[in-house]
């Protein structure tokens, strides 16, 4: 379980076939300081299970079933990574609960700057949309942010300087792709109503 609140970024130093799946290498210090064999890492949002580490590097695998529905399956050296150590329980929780399940992948529609933020707009397919709600919680790459604006195939987020220099996101630029994490809750409301009797209302 994580928060959402990016600890450092790090680098891909490298991706090595497995299997059907893949080793990743990324090049970090401060997740890594207190590091144990099978840690959780968030890596760019998606929940890695560390497999080797060293003072400046740790490993990870990652299964064919990431690889296909997240960003991982276009990682390459040099890529940078937003990462995040698993909460530890009687911490703060700064943004909100994170699992490290990546939903989907969105592309940035547009970024405009501001003078003291910028706002992201970026897609949703319809099978997240219903997902998303104004104001409410969503992860993007790992950071959890709050949706600032809606519409029924697209949503924005506003982000604060401390976002823009702390984590990728203030690289961004359209036609960019993100891993998405909605909001768990939502997703159990709406598997219930998946089991609703029909005509059932309130």
């Amino acid at each position: 379980m994580f928060t959402g609140l990016i600890e450092e970024v790090g680098t891909i130093t490298a991706i090595t076939p497995k299997g059907d799946g893949a080793l990743v290498t990324v090049a970090a210090t401060t997740v890594v300081a207190d590091i144990h064999h099978g840690d959780s890492i968030s890596v760019n949002g998606v929940c890695l299970t560390a497999v080797e580490f060293g003072p400046d590097y740790f490993v990870a695998e990652v299964m064919k079933e990431t690889l296909d529905h997240s960003t991982a399956g276009q990682w390459a050296a040099g890529v940078a990574a937003n990462l995040e150590r698993a909460a530890q329980v009687g911490d703060r929780l700064g943004g909100h609960i994170v699992q490290g399940h990546v939903d989907a992948t969105v592309e940035v529609l547009s970024v405009a700057p501001g003078e003291r933020w910028s706002v992201v707009r970026f897609s949703l397919t319809p099978e997240i949309a219903p997902l998303v709600a104004h104001k409410g919680s969503l992860t993007l790459e790992g950071v959890s942010l709050t949706v600032s604006a809606l519409g029924m195939d697209w949503a924005e987020v506003s982000l604060i300087p401390e976002t823009l220099s702390a984590t990728t996101l203030g690289a961004l630029t359209p036609g960019d792709r993100m891993n998405v994490e909605t909001d768990m809750i939502a997703r159990h409301i709406l598997r219930l109503r998946e089991f609703e009797p029909a005509g059932a209302s309130g």
